[in-house]
């Protein structure tokens, strides 16, 4: 050991020390206790989708005073895109992403990611697929298919491509587990996923063996709770049963950029957002 090193060994058992005399075993857990904690928190607006529907202004501006500095969109409720750009500037928002279903990009890719370029997004995200679309493996072949043909339009836009999973990815298809050939056969320089971790949980899926197989490719995450068994039923962030702290730990493996707060059936939805945005706050990891 240099003398360096020592020096810094014993300063380090010194501080220690001073923390059991003062607090116990207390003094040493805070002393170790994690550091981190998230730059900006996110709020994916589905979450409050009828307030948006009723007053957009209005709820982005609540959505601003409840702590968030981001929001992922998901609908514009005929607002066009720089009206969107507009509000978020006044309300001192970001959004780096936006749901748009995949019937829109096959209809008119063009227009959409144009769309999304002009009001400030970095990513477009694939929110769901029909069940019709998803019934057997070859629906699953032409589904990776075509999230490899958007994905380099969306680069052409100077956007990325995203694809957002429910539990039904994680239920096996001939076989084989279809999120885990989406994540396979896409190619990793053209599409993004933003991971939900409420439903890759409910749908028997482990974040951290995903996360160890696919390092870099989780970008966005939902941030969603569970209480866990029976029911698995869905809470507000940190009265449930996901422990955020350790996946969050992984963010630098995982790719992790931003953390959408969403809940999908929220009975109050103001209340939820304030309660899960304090939560992450606080959070330490």
């Amino acid at each position: 050991m240099t003398l360096q090193n020592r020096r810094t060994f014993l300063a380090t058992i010194g501080v220690a020390a001073l923390g059991l005399a003062s607090g116990t075993a207390e003094g040493a857990e805070t002393l170790l206790a994690p550091r981190r904690k998230l730059k900006k928190v996110g709020l994916q607006l589905y979450t409050v989708r009828d307030l948006m529907k009723a007053d957009l202004p209005g709820t982005l501006r609540k959505v601003a005073a409840a702590g968030y500095k981001e929001v992922e969109f998901a609908g514009y409720f005929g607002r066009t895109p720089a009206q969107i750009k507009e509000l978020l500037k006044k309300n001192g928002l970001t959004s780096p992403s936006s749901h748009i279903g995949l019937d829109i990009l096959e209809k008119d890719s063009v227009r959409a990611f144009a769309d999304a370029k002009a009001i400030g997004h970095q990513w477009v995200v694939v929110p769901w697929l029909p069940e019709e679309r998803r019934k057997t493996a070859d629906d699953w072949t032409a589904i990776v298919t075509l999230l490899n043909q958007l994905g380099p339009q969306a680069k052409a836009a100077g956007l990325r491509l995203a694809y957002h999973n429910h539990d039904f990815e994680l239920k096996p298809v001939g076989g084989m587990r279809p999120y885990d050939m989406m994540l396979t056969e896409t190619d990793p320089a053209l599409v993004d996923f933003e991971m939900d971790l409420y439903w890759v949980t409910f749908g028997g899926g482990d974040p951290f063996d995903y996360f160890n197989r696919f390092p870099k490719r989780f970008p966005l995450v939902h941030v969603k709770d569970s209480a866990g068994p029976p029911d698995n039923k869905m809470v507000d962030v940190g009265k449930g049963k996901i422990d955020f702290r350790a996946i969050f730990a992984q963010s630098e493996k995982a790719g992790i950029k931003h953390y959408f707060v969403e809940h999908d059936q929220p009975a109050d939805p103001l209340a939820t957002i304030r309660n899960s945005a304090r939560y992450l706050t606080a959070l330490r990891f």
